[in-house]
């Protein structure tokens, strides 16, 4: 569980914020789509080649 202290006269848009933000780093709601349905190893590792070549491509592409 995530716990966000507000300062005294803090805005409360601006704790969501802070909450918001520790929430993506905390990076639980990847956890919990991947928990939401098994890969298999092989295509877990085909998604990252495939990947790996898109951003090589993309870095081909800068260079010329």
């Amino acid at each position: 569980m995530l716990i966000i202290p507000i300062k005294e006269g803090e805005n409360i848009d601006r704790a969501l914020k802070r909450y918001k933000r520790k929430f993506d780093k905390t990076g639980t709601k990847r956890a919990l789509q991947n928990r939401k349905q098994f890969n298999k190893p092989s295509v877990v590792r085909r998604a990252q080649i495939q990947k790996a070549q898109y951003i090589q491509h993309l870095r081909d592409q800068e260079e010329i």
